[in-house]
């Protein structure tokens, strides 16, 4: 009896103490049961055995089996005051490890009956509680008093906390309901209302414009009148002759300016090719020398995090304070082809069926398995690494085993323990089947209560959760699990790049030996800590050949496309391959020579760099290429004028608008780089100064190269084959007008501007536009991880695998920062959550917040160092060492929790202690990393309590929870009122600093947008000559754009992220160049109506833009349609599609009737300008009559 009174004290006291009222009960079970003078009243022996006395050497008589009567009301009572109490280090209730059951199963009865079976291990006889309230058998039960676990046992202890007395807590917390979708007449309200406004404007639209026609068929004569011919200044009218304003004189002189600016520097390019050929050569190898220092970013945290973000910091905190997060390699093994199994118990239950990973043949094999990649063996700097080298050891260097998280380790990884049985030639009384169900109810034991007395804890000193090694079950039957989850968690180094490169050594071993890995019955899904970035970095390489495919084909259509052949005779010499090519390394030097210069500074590129930006600088500088050569296609030399003073004078009037987008691009970029997004702001530094260099060498080296070809041309030469001449010639390069400019010019346009068919156009985009305003809000915000993969990735396998089969959330930290006093007793009662301490106390509420899982995504209550440190270190619960020296005496002082030094002096023998079968409250294995020493391990410092989150499997969850959590360390630190004392409480899990740019995505792209639409705006306004009305139609019609990307978004399912996001700053970019080349040529325009020059402004430049960009985009944008890469094909392929042909029908449908409607009025202080130019010339009669 001294000996099973010793085991109780150990096993259910360290669980139990932690609530007084629970424990007085128990102990006055065993009180009444080991020395009650009244014993004979309620304990009857019912079997002996005789023995001698070793010491007396005479006859004894030695129980074997007695019968123990405890009344109904006694037991009841004892379950109700225990049945709450938590053990924090399992983050399960302790009934759940006392029982032999689930907490859930457990009730008065079988609870002691298995604290009295012989069964357990720790009892040296069975004993049989009887039940009852009244007299059986001449035996009157033991029914003494109790104590519920609301009452306090005396002045000393309290009643039980919240925690461990659900009657102490009150209502149980409600969340909040969700908000109520916004909803007029039982329909979404963004529908209704742009339903209602779109409806609206189409009747005030149709009635002005029908309002207008019948107001001209009654003053005017002439149906074909255009609508605005009343109101447009007409050079050609004597009537209208206004004096100039000083705004207008004020644009006039700043066009001259940039004018003569630009036609005395391309003159100088014509007549000094060589010079200004080898001087641009010059400074782009200068630039790109810069190319040596680059630095390419693939590790996901510098991507996707800023280093001032909150995720970020509190990243650095935890690693500095409790080291990095370990890595992760993970199997998730199924067995497809093996047929479930029915176990039937002896001697009686009921069948338990067995999912097929958890056959004993298929877990044998998953033990080979799991065996062998503990022995892979790795090699990095002539050293060997094993698994042993790298992984996780909690409780070394008293036990070495590694942590591993595997079903197997119920078993301790032991074929022979999965092969222990217990039975005869009839019947199996326990096997595998038994300790598994027993295990899985409490992992934590260290003797099952079946025959095998096998531990369930793992060989690493720490529990087997089974919601973290198995899945596919339903609700909590872990028996029907359908998969098996092994994590090897693995060392992750802070600061130690030879450590981490072993580690990525052992993982690559890892990767290859998994993927040769053949088992016909096995299905494993797996992944490594490296191998998001692998893949990545394997998605670019493969995804190489597409995109060098995509511009392969632009190059060749902008070579030909270039050249305007008279005759096939002539096809070599009027060609302009060379030109193009030379256009196009243009092109890419300049993305060369800011990706050099950046490099020169220290900062890294992107892979978003490097497949965006090409894209963007292409489409603006093969745009320009096309406006100036297309230009001089149709110009034509006058009276007396050089080449040099035609191409400068070709170039005064084309840079102006050249100089608008290019610069409006650069400006709205470099705004763009404010953002606090890597990936945005990286995009933004890149292409601002490669669209900048990209006009500079355009209007030197462009211009001096096309006089050059021109000259070629002129002389009958061969295109590329210069040297040899062709065999018809002719004087000069005559002036011509390509099919497209002419099918623009006679076709396109004027049946644009009809009358009848501009009302349809507005009424259309206007439609869309509203559509788009509508759907908006329901763009998914996030980036689905399978995207991030290639085709045929086996990651993308583990992903499936682990939405459709893991029931466990990742883990997450609430950490107390450093600066809270635990010592003393208010400091401890803010924190803790057993007996005494506050209701709003940090492990009351997260404990609270478990409760609403599924609100606040916090799956369990947390493991709490500081009340498993206070039960560890009462007096009844624990020993200093083997000579059984209390910690701390039986006296009234002694039961009170440590303050002061003595807090500190007990704490780290706590940390240091290992749990084992005498005292399962040891903190080395659950709390070792937990605690960080400060001064000389003199104070304690930061602090963390760890959790799980739910399930999380889609962006939306991961960025819910991450949102909650912070809501809730948010609510602690107000409630233990520590923000006055500069430190918090922050919730840390892996994946936050990859989502938070989520919570903030919404605003960050408003910025975004916005930032560039105004530097457009501003920028518009002054290159244009402080046109403002012309900036405003600008701005508006890219707003436009930008509005229906997001519709497109929506109806094709592309979500709003980071990569979603350059795209969208980008297309801001390319809008610029279908709409400021329009808008500028419509200003200038000296017709005399809107809609004449409108249709101007259409034949002129919406050819160059249509051939320049949409023709050249979309060449290149259906090859990657092709790619092996979801992330290409949705984000890249999808959405500069959707940008070009938006950009394209904005730019060149909607932006020129929006310009026959209220385009800005003609400059009257330009157009005299230009008389005087042109007077006396041809071009005077074809600019203004």
């Amino acid at each position: 009896m001294h000996k099973y009174r010793n085991n109780i004290q150990i096993s259910d006291a360290d669980f139990l103490s932690r609530c007084p009222s629970c424990f007085y009960n128990l102990m006055n079970l065993f009180c009444e049961l080991t020395c009650s003078p009244h014993q004979s009243e309620f304990l009857n022996v019912t079997q002996t055995i005789p023995y001698v006395d070793p010491v007396t050497e005479k006859n004894k008589t030695s129980i074997t089996e007695l019968q123990y009567y405890i009344g109904e009301t006694f037991s009841n009572a004892m379950y109700n005051a225990c049945k709450d109490v938590e053990a924090p280090s399992s983050n399960v209730k302790a009934l759940g490890l006392l029982c032999g059951k689930d907490a859930k199963e457990c009730n008065a009865t079988n609870w002691i009956q298995y604290m009295f079976s012989k069964d357990n291990g720790q009892t040296p006889f069975n004993m049989i509680p009887i039940f009852s309230d009244v007299p059986v058998h001449g035996m009157t039960p033991m029914n003494n008093a109790t104590k519920g676990c609301n009452e306090s046992m005396d002045d000393v202890t309290g009643p039980c906390s919240c925690q461990d007395c659900s009657i102490v807590c009150g209502p149980k917390p409600q969340p909040p309901p969700p908000p109520a979708p916004w909803l007029l007449l039982g329909l979404d309200a963004m529908y209704v209302i742009m339903w209602i406004s779109y409806t609206g404007f189409l009747l005030v639209f149709f009635g002005m414009v029908f309002g207008v026609w019948c107001y001209r068929k009654r003053h005017f004569v002439s149906e074909y009148t255009p609508i605005d011919s009343n109101i447009a200044y007409s050079v050609n009218s004597r009537q209208n002759t206004g004096e100039t304003t000083w705004c207008e004189r004020l644009g006039e002189k700043f066009e001259n300016g940039l004018r003569v600016t630009f036609t005395s520097w391309g003159a100088f390019c014509v007549r000094n090719p060589r010079p200004v050929i080898l001087f641009s050569l010059v400074v782009v190898i200068m630039c790109c020398s810069g190319l040596m220092f680059m630095r390419l970013t693939t590790n996901p945290v510098d991507l996707w995090s800023s280093p001032s973000s909150q995720a970020r910091k509190e990243k650095e905190y935890f690693d500095a304070h409790f080291g990095p997060f370990f890595r992760v390699e993970q199997l998730i093994i199924q067995a497809p082809h093996t047929k479930p199994e029915i176990y039937s118990p002896y001697p009686s239950g009921d069948d338990v069926p067995f999912g097929p990973p958890l056959t004993k043949d298929i877990l044998h094999q998953v033990l080979d398995l799991q065996n062998a990649v503990e022995n892979i063996t790795a090699y990095y700097n002539n050293d060997t690494i094993m698994l042993k080298d790298i992984c996780l050891v909690p409780l070394s260097p008293y036990n070495n085993n590694c942590t591993i998280l595997s079903v197997l380790n119920y078993f301790q990884n032991s074929h022979s323990v999965l092969d222990h049985s217990i039975g005869d030639e009839f019947y199996v009384y326990a096997d595998y089947h038994s300790h598994f169900l027993y295990c899985v109810r409490a992992p934590a034991s260290l003797n099952d209560t079946t025959l095998l007395h096998d531990p369930c804890l793992g060989t690493f000193g720490g529990p087997i959760f089974p919601w973290l090694v198995m899945g596919g079950y339903d609700d909590e039957n872990y028996n029907n699990a359908t998969a098996l989850v092994i994590t090897f968690p693995v060392q992750n180094y802070y600061n130690d790049t030879d450590k981490l490169m072993k580690a990525l050594a052992w993982e690559k071993e890892f990767i290859n030996f998994v993927k040769n890995y053949s088992n016909p019955n096995l299905t494993i899904s797996f992944t490594a800590e490296r191998s998001i970035e692998d893949e990545i970095n394997r998605e670019s390489n493969s995804d190489a050949s597409t995109v060098v495919i995509s511009y392969i084909v632009m190059f060749v259509y902008i070579s030909i496309a270039l050249g305007h052949i008279k005759s096939a005779a002539r096809f070599l010499v009027d060609s302009k391959i060379s030109l193009g090519i030379a256009g196009i390394f243009i092109v890419l030097s300049s993305v060369a020579c800011s990706v050099g210069i950046f490099s020169y500074f220290g900062v890294p590129i992107t892979l978003i760099v490097i497949e965006v930006i090409p894209f963007l600088v292409l489409a603006v500088g093969v745009d320009n290429i096309f406006i100036i050569v297309q230009t001089y296609q149709r110009d034509e030399r006058l009276q007396g004028e050089t080449l040099d003073k035609q191409i400068g004078r070709i170039l005064g009037d084309v840079a102006p608008s050249m100089f608008l987008s290019s610069f409006s691009e650069t400006v709205a970029f470099s705004l763009g780089s404010l953002s606090t997004m890597p990936a945005v702001r990286t995009f933004s530094l890149f292409a601002a100064l490669a669209v900048f260099i990209d006009f500079v060498l355009q209007i030197t080296c462009f211009v001096s190269l096309l006089g050059l070809d021109i000259k070629r041309q002129e002389k009958n030469r061969y295109d590329i084959l210069c040297c040899i001449k062709g065999g018809e010639e002719i004087s000069s390069a005559q002036h011509s007008e390509s099919v497209l400019f002419l099918f623009f010019k006679n076709i396109y346009s004027p049946f644009l501007l009809k009358d009848w068919m501009r009302p349809i156009v507005i009424s259309i985009f206007v439609g869309v536009l509203s559509f788009s305003i509508a759907v908006m809000n329901k763009v998914e915000v996030g980036l689905d991880q399978r995207l991030s993969m290639p085709d045929d990735s086996y990651v993308l396998d583990y992903f499936n695998s682990l939405s459709k089969c893991v029931h466990a959330g990742p883990p997450v930290y609430f950490v107390l920062e450093e600066g809270h006093n635990y010592t003393t007793l208010d400091g401890q009662n803010m924190v803790c959550g057993g007996m005494g301490c506050e209701n709003n106390s940090l492990v009351q509420q997260l404990f609270d917040a478990a409760e609403l899982n599924s609100y606040t995504r916090i799956g369990y209550p947390p493991s709490s160092w500081i009340d498993d440190y206070f039960d560890w270190v009462k007096p009844q619960s624990s020993f200093v060492d083997p000579s059984c020296v209390r910690c701390r005496p039986l006296t009234p002082e002694g039961k009170q929790r440590p303050q002061g030094e003595e807090f500190m002096k007990f704490l780290p023998m706590f940390l240091s202690d290992n749990p084992n079968p005498k005292c399962g409250k040891g903190g080395h294995a659950a709390y070792s990393s937990a605690v960080n020493f400060i001064n000389n391990n003199t104070e304690v410092g930061a602090t963390f309590f760890m959790t799980y989150h739910t399930v999380l499997k889609t962006s939306a969850d991961f960025i819910d929870a991450m949102k909650k959590a912070r809501m809730i360390a948010n609510n602690i630190t107000e409630s233990m009122a520590i923000k006055e004392k500069n430190y918090r409480v922050f919730p840390y899990s892996v994946f936050y600093v990859f989502y938070e740019q989520y919570m903030t995505i919404v605003n960050d792209t408003i910025f975004n947008l916005g930032i560039s639409l105004g530097s457009i705006f501003l920028v518009t306004m002054v290159l244009l000559g402080f046109e403002m009305w012309a900036a405003i139609v600008v701005s508006l019609t890219i707003a436009m754009i930008l509005i229906n990307m997001f519709g497109v978004m929506w109806l094709w399912g592309i979500s709003l992220n980071a990569v979603s996001l350059v795209n969208l700053v980008m297309s801001c970019g390319i809008s610029v160049e279908f709409c400021s080349h329009v808008v500028r040529a419509f200003t200038i325009s000296t017709k005399g109506t809107r809609t004449e020059r409108a249709q101007d402004a259409l034949s002129h430049m919406g050819s160059s833009v249509f051939s320049g960009i949409t023709l050249t985009k979309f060449g290149g944008i259906v090859v990657l349609a092709f790619s092996k890469s979801q992330i290409f094909q949705i984000f890249y392929f999808r959405m500069y599609l959707a940008m070009v042909l938006l950009g394209a029908t904005h730019g060149l449908i909607f932006l020129p009737v929006l310009l026959s409607y209220i385009g800005p009025s003609v400059n009257k202080a330009k157009v005299h300008a230009a008389q005087e130019r042109n007077k006396g010339t041809e071009r005077e009669t074809l600019l203004f009559f």
